[in-house]
C-alpha cells in the first residue's frame, strides 16, 4: 500500500483567521472524507486537513496494515502553514491518531473520539494482521475471538470487543498502543452506550496507563451517547457498514459539546 495522498483523497480547509494550529481530521471504518469536519474547525481558525486513508488511490478497502506514514504525509502538508500540529480521528481514526501521536515526535495534541487502548487486527483476502504498519511491519495487534460473533439486527459489535480483550490479556498487553510516548496533550471522549466497542471504557484505559506514566489527560464521557460524537454545528453522520452504533442524536450532541471546550483549549481554536 502507498504511504502517499492523492489529491482526490485530501480536503485542505483554510482559516480565514488562523489560530496557528494544524489538523489531521481522520475517519473511521467508513472510509469516508471528514470534510465538513475539517471546515468546522477551520471557521474556528485551524488548517485542519482531512484525508481518506481506506478505499482510496492505491489504499486497500479495509483497514489493513495501513502505514502509519500515511498520516505524518499528512502532517507534512500541514507542517508548513502552522506553529503546532494535532491529529483528530474517530473509532479506527482514533487508533490511528493515537498512534501517530506515539510515533511523529511533530504532534502536540491528539483528540481521540471514541479511542482504543490497543491496534485491532485486519482482514485481507482471507487473512489477518494488524490494522496499521510502520517501516514495512505490522503493529503489534489484538486478535478477535476466533468464534465470535456480533449480537443483534444491526449488529452490535462491543461485546466481541470486550471479549476478546478478556480473553487473551498477555496479547492485549501486546497490542496496548504506548500512549504515554505522547508528549503533547490528549483528550479522549466516549459514551457510554456506545454499541461498537466501549469507547468511555476504553477512553478510560487510555488514561489510566498515561497516568501510570505521570501523563495527565482529559476524559469527556457521556452516560447516553454512542460512537458517534457530533460537535456543535455538526450533522448527524450517514453511511457506513449497518450496525449498531449506541446513543442517540440528543446525546451524541451533548457529548460533543462537552467535548468542545476542551477541543478549543488543545487545538487552541477561536
Amino acid at each position: 500500500m502507498t504511504s502517499r495522498l492523492a489529491d482526490e483523497d485530501v480536503v485542505l480547509a483554510e482559516p480565514e483567521r488562523p489560530c496557528g494550529t494544524g489538523v489531521l481530521v481522520l475517519h473511521g471504518s467508513s472510509g469516508r472524507l471528514e470534510a465538513d469536519r475539517a471546515r468546522l474547525l477551520a471557521r474556528h481558525g485551524a488548517h485542519a486537513l482531512a484525508i481518506r486513508w481506506i478505499g482510496g488511490v492505491g489504499q486497500p478497502s479495509d483497514p489493513y496494515e495501513v502505514p502509519l506514514e500515511l498520516f505524518s504525509a499528512g502532517l507534512d502538508r500541514l507542517a508548513a502553514r502552522c506553529d503546532r500540529l494535532a491529529v483528530l480521528g474517530l473509532s479506527f481514526g482514533a487508533e490511528a491518531a493515537l498512534l501517530t501521536g506515539v510515533h511523529d515526535s511533530r504532534v502536540d495534541a491528539v483528540v481521540a473520539f471514541a479511542p482504543s487502548p490497543v491496534a485491532w487486527a485486519g482482514f485481507s483476502g482471507g487473512r489477518m494482521s494488524s490494522h496499521w504498519s510502520l517501516r514495512g511491519e505490522p503493529v503489534p495487534f489484538m486478535p478477535f475471538l476466533v468464534d465470535g460473533e456480533p449480537t443483534g439486527d444491526p449488529p452490535a459489535f462491543r461485546g466481541l470487543y470486550e471479549a476478546s480483550l478478556a480473553a487473551d490479556p498477555a496479547r492485549a498487553a501486546q497490542a496496548a498502543i504506548p500512549v504515554e510516548r505522547i508528549s503533547g496533550d490528549v483528550v479522549l471522549v466516549g459514551g457510554e452506550d456506545d454499541q461498537v466497542w466501549p469507547g468511555a471504557d476504553f477512553a478510560r484505559l487510555v488514561a489510566r496507563r498515561r497516568d501510570r506514566h505521570g501523563l495527565a489527560s482529559t476524559v469527556v464521557i457521556h452516560p447516553g451517547a454512542g460512537h458517534r460524537v457530533m460537535l456543535p454545528g455538526e450533522e448527524p453522520a450517514r453511511g457506513g457498514m449497518r450496525m449498531a452504533r449506541g446513543g442517540s442524536e440528543r446525546a451524541d450532541r451533548e457529548l460533543g459539546q462537552l467535548a468542545w471546550p476542551h477541543l478549543r483549549r488543545v487545538l487552541r481554536l477561536h
